[in-house]
């Protein structure tokens, strides 16, 4: 299986993280390709967070019940990052692994995880920047474990 990371936000970094690991518990070759804001994933030093921009299928549990945000909301300072600590208490509260948890998970169960080089010249980022144990590569390296895949996801 191979995943194109694509998104760098709290909130998108679970789908890849969790089918990930979850393919590779049940012995599934996975190689997770890392491009544009899904780089942000392999940084050392996490800081993700929500985006309530864009995003109108955001709920939140709250008083018993659930509420929508607005686009319109994102535009008030300190709206995102209310939004991001209320994630991150819930996920706590709830007992959902953190994404450094299931990075490290990924780690782990030998997941082949690839950074895009273009991708880190482009953003001007540094490998040393990067947790270890990953791959740099682009394109055609991506390419080569597609097809090789049967299963190709693009989240």
């Amino acid at each position: 299986m191979s995943i194109i990371v694509t998104k760098g936000t709290l909130d998108w970094a679970y789908p890849p993280f969790i089918l990930g690991t979850t393919a590779a518990a049940m012995d599934v070759e996975v190689t997770m390709f890392f491009t544009f804001y899904g780089l942000q994933l392999l940084k050392k030093d996490l800081d993700l967070k929500i985006s309530t921009l864009g995003n109108p299928g955001m709920q939140m549990p709250m008083a018993g019940m659930h509420m929508s945000m607005p686009n319109i909301v994102s535009a008030i300072p300190g709206v995102d990052r209310m939004a991001t600590t209320m994630m991150k208490n819930l996920i706590k509260k709830k007992g959902v692994a953190s994404i450094p948890e299931l990075r490290e998970a990924a780690v782990d169960l030998d997941i082949k995880m690839i950074a895009c080089q273009m991708t880190l010249d482009l953003f001007e980022m540094d490998q040393k920047d990067l947790i270890e144990d990953i791959e740099i590569g682009g394109a055609a390296t991506y390419m080569e474990e597609a097809l090789k895949s049967d299963i190709n996801l693009y989240i």
